[in-house]
């Protein structure tokens, strides 16, 4: 069998892929091929000849009947084989009849190196549309346009037009500029740098980030996947992919636009707060993915990653023989975000021992310019022992003393310590390439320069950050439930404003709105007569607030619709008739009357969110207040979030440390704002007609939080609904939330599965017998093994456009739920099918669980309109084959004499 267990997927994965015709082709034909001097349809024939990959060229032209020798054929419909891979180098206005063809002809993809498409503006997107079009119905996958191609060097295969072939080995790039894939092809040769694969995507017509991303992140020879990008492209789809590939293989972005000021302006805090590159940042976080500022970047990270382990904090130790380098080194890190280790005593004693009295003391360590090998070798062990050091640097310079070979020699045997990466910087040139050449070969990577090696360790440690929100395992809001009610509820007060012919709601209508997705509000009363206003006031106690109920009144003079701190009925009725009289009669609808909140040991906070064109909804956490736009102390992050990643938004922010209490003042409860921002982010997610939403201020203070103000812009009623904008990242999918029965009686409930249920699923693996576990897997699997956290994040965090597992949960009279069935359907990547599995607790086989988990996945593969359902099943496993017979499955042998029959289900369109 060519299928795979996925230890980390829980599913078993297809080992065949659709882009294996462009990346490992059994024959490719060259449309366009010519014996021309310099042009594009030679080069690309010759790269494909003088470089075997082991197939068949076919060069196709009209004109000829050979090509450097080779037989040429007029069209592709009279070469004697059928296609793999077409590659078309031929003028663009040609492009969609050939792709016509090439799909009638069998072929399976095409890499289109031709310009002269949506870069030259209308013509250019109508042509790009025809070859769309004509592609998909033919079932083709496409590369380009306007590329210079692809090549994988480890199976020799060269389909550009590059001058020359990229040395093998286990880098894979994608460059959406072609310009740049022969600038560093170039220097690759030079600094003798290989890759498993070299991508130049064009226009990303058909083929982009998202299906690379998934193709070389089940590649066993691509061991970090570099990226070059000047557009996310679909967000969603490169999202999902990131996350999934992130988790075994680093994934590195260079992305050009930082100081682009583009990004819109939004009429929201939150809007003129988040740039666009900004939020790319928070996506990028998000997922795993790093992101770096220069090019050499991309090769230093991918080179350290392989070699040595992330840091598991940002805390630095430096070793050095000058003090100079040191200090550089140290700007290097502080300015980029790392720290210096604090040397604990026992390491500052060790060194006091060891080293010459006038050594630094402290970090750096400065062990002197006599420094020989076998005092480097000691201070490195010692410095590497300290428990607060995260990751060591160690720079020589090359004095008339020092010993650049030796100490190198010296050092090897602390070339792996376990969770703390050792970076080298050997300043020079040839008086130290031989002690630079050992520390690479034992995997200490080297730099010319220490500040260089310091800004790489502080990247290291970013990119162990951006993998911590998806490795952590979140604690559970106890507001979680299927939130439909909230949802209807949030919908009827916006369609009633909608009808109104509004779009900006009120004050009142907000807080109405975030009340029932569980935010704190503070109490809100309208009134429209005085004596409505006094009796509002008495019963929420003075001092209280009134305020203008319509944001769109007219006013008479310049006087504000707020009046402050009353503290009296007699207050507040003058202070109603002021307003009343100060508005233009037609449009006063009345006031509102709340509670006034003493600020003196609280906290001015903003959450909000706005809508990026790239990515959808974006969130917004900081400090808030009248200041929010001078202090710009925010972070930024893609709903939806859960407990973990509220919790690295609030760390995020300067403010955050004052909310966790300082200079004796007692501390907000953290706890309580991260549910707030899980909750503010499935508003944003699950009523998708918020087009901007701001708190502010968000009133913290260790009595307790509160919305103050808070204010909704809706998107036109004139937009469906299937055209707003959606979050880039899926949301709980709560329709799929179903409850239901026992065979005997007893209700359970099935849902998606979430992150917070890595507790249960470890106690369900506990309920399994070895059968069952050998039934679900094919071969024994350990418990140790089934319940590790690293599998157990991979199982839990779905990307529900991608895969999607439900669970079973089964409630007791106490309330303490248990999990007693898990099935997961999981989307084949760049096909229309879907894997689905099965798991049921012993206690509860042969009770219509597993069945009703099938017939549920099947139901979400009819709605998320997925063509076929697949399993492979062992032939002993009888009951997963009743099922499966019953649900309309065909069940046959997937070879003579396997042990396992394969299911197949033709979902009904």
């Amino acid at each position: 069998m060519s299928d795979l267990f996925s230890l980390s997927s829980d599913v078993l994965r297809m080992g065949k892929s659709p882009l294996d015709a462009i990346f490992s082709p059994r024959n490719v034909a060259v449309i366009g091929a010519t014996e021309a001097p310099n042009a594009v349809g030679r080069t690309l024939l010759w790269n494909l000849i003088s470089n075997p990959f082991g197939g068949t060229v076919f060069p196709v032209n009209p004109k000829r009947t050979s090509v450097l020798g080779i037989r040429a054929y007029k069209t592709i419909a009279e070469v004697p084989a059928k296609v793999d891979l077409a590659v078309i180098a031929t003028p663009a206005h040609t492009v969609p009849d050939l792709v016509r063809d090439c799909a009638a002809a069998g072929a399976k993809a095409a890499i289109i190196v031709s310009a002269g498409f949506k870069e030259l503006g209308e013509s250019g997107v109508e042509l790009e549309r025809q070859v769309l079009e004509r592609a998909r119905a033919g079932r083709m996958r496409i590369i380009g346009p306007n590329c210079l191609g692809v090549m994988n060097p480890l199976g020799k295969l060269n389909a550009t037009f590059a001058r020359t072939m990229a040395k093998p080995g286990n880098v894979a790039f994608i460059s959406q500029s072609g310009a740049l894939c022969t600038a560093i092809l170039d220097w690759s040769l030079r600094e003798d740098v290989g890759f498993s694969a070299f991508v130049s995507t064009g226009s990303m017509l058909d083929v982009g980030w998202g299906d690379l991303i998934d193709y070389l992140g089940n590649d066993p020879h691509t061991r970090s996947i570099l990226i070059y990008m000047e557009t996310i492209g679909e967000a969603r789809s490169f999202l999902s992919a990131a996350r999934e590939v992130a988790l075994t293989k680093p994934i590195i972005i260079i992305k050009p636009g930082r100081t682009d000021q583009a990004a819109r302006a939004a009429a929201s805090h939150t809007g003129s707060l988040a740039g666009a590159d900004d939020v790319l940042d928070a996506a990028f976080k998000r997922v795993g993915v790093l992101r770096v500022a220069a090019i050499a970047d991309l090769f230093y990270m991918a080179e350290v990653l392989a070699k040595q382990p992330r840091p598991r904090g940002p805390r630095l130790t430096i070793l050095t023989n000058a003090g100079g380098p040191a200090v550089l080194a140290t700007d290097s890190l502080v300015l980029n975000g790392g720290k210096l280790t604090d040397l604990s005593p026992t390491t500052f004693k060790a060194l006091s021992d060891l080293l010459p009295g006038h050594w630094s003391r402290g970090n750096p360590i400065d062990i002197l310019g006599d420094a020989g090998a076998d005092r480097y070798a000691r201070s490195l062990e010692i410095a590497a022992a300290d428990e607060n050091a995260d990751g060591l640097l160690v720079i020589l310079t090359p004095q008339d003393m020092t010993e650049p070979l030796a100490t190198a020699e010296a050092l090897k045997r602390y070339a792996k310590i376990d969770g703390k990466p050792v970076l080298a910087s050997w300043m020079g040139g040839p008086n130290v390439a031989a002690g630079v050449d050992v520390l690479n070969r034992v995997g200490i990577p080297t730099f010319d320069y220490p500040d260089t090696a310091a800004r790489i360790f502080t990247y290291m440690h970013r990119y162990t950050e951006n993998l911590r929100a998806v490795y952590e395992t979140p604690s559970l809001d106890d507001q979680v439930d299927d939130g439909a009610h909230e949802v209807a509820e949030a919908k009827q007060l916006i369609d009633a404003a909608l009808a109104q012919g509004r779009t900006l709601l009120t004050e009142r209508e907000s807080k109405e709105i975030l009340g029932r997705f569980g935010i704190p509000v503070l109490p809100t009363v309208f009134c429209a007569s005085a004596a409505d206003a006094a009796n509002a006031a008495t019963t929420l106690g003075f001092p209280v607030v009134l305020k203008l109920e319509s944001r769109t009144i007219t006013h008479k003079s310049d006087v504000g619709g707020v009046k402050l701190n009353l503290n009296s009925v007699d207050d507040v009725r003058r202070a109603f008739d002021d307003i009343q009289a100060r508005i233009d009669p037609a449009s006063f609808e009345g006031v509102t009357v709340q509670p006034m909140v003493k600020l003196a040991d609280a906290y001015e906070l903003i959450i909000g969110s706005s809508v990026d064109p790239q990515l959808g909804p974006v969130m917004l956490f900081g400090a808030g207040g009248v200041l929010v736009e001078v202090l710009k102390d925010r972070a930024l992050g893609l709903p939806p979030l859960n407990q973990t990643l509220a919790g690295l938004m609030l760390e995020q922010t300067k403010v955050f440390a004052a909310l966790k209490g300082v200079r004796g003042r007692k501390p907000v409860d953290v706890e309580l704002l991260k549910r707030i921002l899980v909750r503010f982010s499935r508003l944003v997610v699950e009523v998708p007609r918020i087009r901007e939403i701001d708190i502010n201020p968000l009133i913290a203070s260790p009595h307790g939080i509160v919305a103050l103000d808070a204010r909704i812009v809706l998107h036109d009623a004139s937009i469906p609904d299937e055209s707003l904008p959606r979050s880039a990242i899926r949301p709980y999918p709560t329709q799929y939330i179903w409850h239901t029965a026992l065979k005997e009686g007893a209700p359970f409930t099935i849902r998606p599965i979430r992150p917070e249920d890595e507790p249960l699923i470890v106690a369900f693996h506990g309920t399994l017998s070895e059968r069952t576990v050998r039934m679900r897997y094919f071969s024994p699997l350990k418990l140790g093994t089934r319940i590790s956290h690293e599998r157990l994040t991979r199982v839990c965090f779905n990307d529900y456009d991608r895969e999607l597992a439900l669970v079973a949960e089964l409630r007791d009279e106490s309330g303490r739920r248990s999990i007693i069935g898990v099935g997961r359907l999981s989307r084949v990547p760049g096909q229309n099918e879907a894997e689905f599995a099965a798991l049921v607790s012993d206690a509860f086989q042969g009770k219509g669980v597993g069945t009703k988990l099938v017939s549920k996945l099947l139901e979400i593969a009819r709605t998320e309109k997925i063509g076929k359902v697949v399993a492979d099943i062992l032939n002993e496993n009888r009951e997963m084959q009743h099922i499966c017979k019953r649900l309309g499955f065909t069940l046959s042998a997937v070879e003579a004499g396997d042990s396992t029959l394969s299911a197949v289900y033709v979902v009904p369109a």
